[in-house]
């Protein structure tokens, strides 16, 4: 571990000697991330952050990296944590202090105690704006923190869980500032959640384990964006998939997608592997554990590693051994076995890089243009949640076609008129 010199920003990474391969892949995503590099170019001239304390809670990868880089460009003083302890990149946590200059605390396999003390850290900044990732540095900030909240412009949130913990705090009269509702804008959900999602899971789960998915039976634990991705992908790697839900609607959008779906409790004897994608606690409990087969493997794609109850697999433990990188098994009282995959957390993350730039290329467009309007409209904005506004979707989505070469069609004036015209009729 590294600490502070007179020359860097304040920093704890793993080892600033990883900078150079760290500089090298964030070059490398750049590549991927054009509509960006665009909102960057925009950024540098027009400066929208300058005298602006940002604080971003995220998974400290390649495209993180280009997100921090973009609302540098733009004269944020930033300081980035990591939001998950098994997420970061150490090369890339150390290339963005040595080469960029910006302030990270975050280490691959940091303890919980240590997630934390980043946490205080960061606040320590006092912010003006937040990028959260599942809501951590904004709960902290709203419970023990109140002195802050007159800084505070707004924050920022892309994930569902965190959205989830968001509309709770505003339930609870204690969201007393505008949010960005990230995850909900079209040019994030429908691609990230659903593209990125899926194929970084499977590359996790190929990743710490090399086993054909092929003739596999896999459950999908939820029908959310992100499960509809990983079962998509899945059924695309010619595993036969089983989806678990509790909202009616999802279930029978997945029976009509061509999914089986039952109860957990149906599907445990059934799985060769199981992935939990749904933001909630305790997808997968004891009882499930029992009724598993022996060697049956278990991960999770959620955010955080509440949805499969590793107390409950621990109590009916005898042994535990790791076998792979993140891949860890434990033998039941029983005899039988169950795998766990990265030790529960983002397998994506954990085992793997996440999602692929490209995608994430739209999703921190939407975290970039977030935070811009939030400083723009300051004042204006009511406490709350907030979506991302129609035009600015529109406009990341224009952006990346742009950049992928593609042109579309636009509406003549005719269509124009008629679209505003409610006289036309039969």
């Amino acid at each position: 571990m590294t600490t502070a010199t007179l020359s860097l920003p304040k920093h704890e990474v793993k080892d600033l000697g990883l900078a150079p391969l760290g500089k090298q892949r964030i070059e490398w995503a750049a590549r991927e991330m054009q509509v960006l590099a665009q909102i960057r170019e925009r950024f540098a001239q027009e400066k929208p952050f300058a005298g602006i304390r940002l604080v971003a809670c995220c998974h400290v990868t390649t495209e993180t990296a280009n997100l921090a880089l973009a609302l540098q460009a733009g004269g944020a003083d930033s300081v980035l944590i990591a939001s998950n302890p098994l997420s970061t990149q150490d090369d890339v946590a150390a290339s963005l202090v040595s080469d960029y200059g910006i302030s990270v605390f975050a280490i691959k396999g940091e303890d919980v105690a240590t997630y934390h003390r980043h946490v205080q850290i960061a606040l320590d900044h006092r912010p003006n704006i937040i990028i959260d990732d599942g809501s951590d540095v904004t709960a902290e900030l709203v419970q023990h923190r109140k002195g802050q909240l007159a800084d505070i412009i707004g924050t920022t949130e892309e994930t569902t869980t965190g959205i989830v913990r968001l509309k709770a705090m505003f339930k609870a009269g204690v969201l007393s500032f505008p949010v960005m509702t990230v995850n909900d804008a079209e040019t994030k959900h429908f691609f990230d959640n659903r593209y990125g999602t899926g194929q970084s899971t499977l590359d996790g789960i190929l990743r710490c384990t090399n086993i054909l998915l092929a003739g596999k039976t896999v459950v999908v634990a939820g029908y959310g964006w992100c499960a509809k991705g990983v079962a998509m992908r899945a059924r695309g790697m010619g595993s036969q998939v089983i989806v678990t839900e509790v909202n009616p609607v999802r279930a029978l959008e997945a029976v009509m997608d061509g999914f089986r779906v039952m109860p957990m409790s149906e599907a445990a004897p059934l799985g060769d592997i199981f992935i939990t994608v749904t933001g909630n606690k305790h997808v997968i409990r004891g009882e499930h554990f029992d009724r598993m087969k022996d060697g049956a493997m278990v991960c999770n794609s959620g955010h955080f590693d509440i949805e499969v109850d590793l107390v409950a697999l621990e109590e009916r433990t005898t042994s535990r051994q790791v076998v792979r990188p993140f891949t860890e098994e434990f033998r039941l009282k029983s005899g039988k076995s169950v795998v766990v995959l990265g030790e529960g957390r983002l397998i994506n993350l954990a085992a793997a890089e996440g999602h692929p730039a490209s995608v994430m290329d739209m999703s921190f467009a939407n975290q970039a243009l977030g935070c811009e309007y939030l400083v723009k409209n300051k004042g204006n904005l009511a406490p709350g949640l907030h979506p991302i506004p129609v035009e600015v979707d529109q406009e990341i989505a224009a952006l990346k076609l742009k950049a992928m070469g593609i042109q579309i069609d636009s509406l003549t004036p005719e269509q124009i008129e008629y679209g505003n015209s409610w006289t036309a009729g039969t």
